[in-house]
């Protein structure tokens, strides 16, 4: 399946859908979602402005005040994840393939 998305754009972080549209849908501030999340006030600033990645455990306690899934917020990170790996290569660059004879007898 093709994306819509611009491969030169990064994926949004989750911590912007978080400040741009779930705190102010909610009416909520980071303090007020510091204290729901049961995390620290610097810990909900840094993945609002997105000096953090969310963590499988932010995932869920997320999915949990939100009444949703933390597969959702799991993939909008593991998306970023990968785009910043793929705009660098050279963090790859001392991987050795395995030959594909290998592979395939497997």
């Amino acid at each position: 399946m093709r994306s819509l998305r611009d491969p030169r754009r990064a994926p949004t972080h989750p911590g912007a859908v978080l400040r741009e549209d779930v705190l102010p849908s909610l009416g909520m501030s980071q303090t007020d979602l510091a204290k729901r999340l049961d995390v620290s006030r610097v810990t909900v600033s840094d993945l609002l402005h997105e000096r953090r990645a969310l963590t499988p455990e932010m995932a869920a306690r997320l999915a949990r005040l939100l009444r949703g899934a933390p597969e959702i917020w799991l993939r909008m990170q593991a998306a970023r994840d990968l785009w910043e790996i793929q705009r660098d290569p050279e963090r790859l660059a001392g991987v050795q393939p395995v030959d594909k004879r290998l592979l395939r007898a497997a």
